[in-house]
């Protein structure tokens, strides 16, 4: 018995391989008692062999003494070909399976033998592939799969995301990066922390490094609950930023909203959430990001074409109005005789009073 031990086992779907030959993996999520959390892959006839090891350490569990004793669930034989179906309708058992195995006695649960059957291997990091064949198609179980197990997705199509800024990485469970780097997400984590895959690499990257290609999947994000969440500060945290709050180890605070970047909503103020690695969550600068970020470069084309539209929408609404006949200016009042006299020429002067001796006169 060690110190180490498991707390979960997620089954997340299987993926269909092509190198060397064609076969069957499950992928597992194994959360451990240091909060860390890792993806391993593992063929049926791996978990068989370790169930069958794990029965003979515990003949009483086991039931093979008595059968009313027997508390180690059951799980049936590998078939001598297992196809796709095969593979698809045991993801139900499966599940159920590493749900009570978890939940055993401690000296079966947190026995070395399950231990080291779920710890990560080199091949988990690193799976054997060929550039010339192609990539893995991934199949993943629905989150409701305990109530419809036969409700299985078709082959995924992995999101791909960009990397906006090189990432050296500080562990072995993580991956580097380098800006313009394409990467298929497999797993995206509430602290942050994206399990990603490149080539024939895969591990943790901070998911800030990384940008859709297809504009943020907004409906991935979960929906804030203003009731709040009850949670206990665990570790004392330094706000660093206006939008953030100061937390002391034993706090009691309310959780609004979860991100998938790693960052929650408390009452309308934003803390980091402890990552897997125990470590602060990586962030770029702002001058990294407007540089290398596609998304924002379109964005900013965007609103510049939008500005552009708006412009020559105005400028066609003034043109009718340009276009209109303008309006005649006033006609001044006609001036008096004797105005007309001091102003006029001698000419005119003369022909009007010639006209006056020439008008007929009235008489009594």
């Amino acid at each position: 018995m060690g110190d180490v031990f498991i707390r979960h086992i997620e089954l997340l779907g299987y993926e269909k391989r092509f190198f060397p030959s064609q076969h069957y993996v499950y992928m597992f999520l194994v959360k451990w008692n240091d909060l860390s959390e890792k993806l391993v892959y593992r063929r049926f006839t791996e978990i068989y062999e370790f169930h069958k090891a794990l029965k003979e350490m515990f003949p009483i569990e086991s039931g093979d003494i008595n059968m009313e004793k027997r508390i180690i669930p059951h799980l049936p034989a590998p078939k001598w070909f297992d196809g796709q179906r095969s593979t698809q309708n045991r993801q139900g058992t499966l599940a159920e399976y590493c749900y009570t195995l978890v939940n055993l006695p401690h000296k079966i649960s947190r026995c070395l033998h399950v231990v080291n059957f779920f710890k990560v291997r080199h091949d988990d990091m690193n799976p054997v592939t060929d550039s010339q064949i192609r990539k893995p198609e991934v199949f993943l179980l629905p989150k409701d799969a305990k109530k419809n197990s036969t409700d299985i997705t078709g082959p995924i199509v992995l999101q791909t995301y960009r990397a906006i800024a090189d990432y050296e990485k500080s562990s072995k469970t993580e991956m580097a990066l380098e800006a313009g780097d394409m990467v298929d997400v497999v797993e995206k984590s509430e602290n942050g922390w994206w399990f990603c895959q490149l080539k024939n690499k895969r591990g943790w990257v901070p998911a800030s490094y990384l940008e859709p290609m297809d504009g943020p999947d907004e409906s991935e994000e979960q929906e804030p609950n203003y009731a709040g969440e009850p949670y206990i500060v665990q570790k004392s945290y330094t706000a660093m930023e206006e939008d953030e709050l100061t937390l002391k180890e034993g706090d009691t605070i309310e959780v609004i909203h979860k991100l998938l970047d790693g960052w929650w909503v408390i009452r309308s103020t934003i803390r980091n959430v402890k990552s897997i690695h125990k470590q602060r969550r990586k962030q770029i600068s702002q001058e990294t990001y407007r540089r290398n970020s596609r998304k924002y470069i379109q964005s900013r084309r965007n609103m510049k074409e939008n500005f552009q539209n708006k412009a020559n929408v105005i400028m066609e609404k003034n043109e009718p109005e340009e276009n209109k006949p303008k309006a005649q200016p006033a006609v001044p009042p006609r001036p008096s005789k004797d105005l007309i006299l001091n102003r006029c020429t001698e000419s005119t002067r003369r022909k009007i009073s010639i006209d006056r001796h020439d008008e007929p006169k009235m008489t009594p």
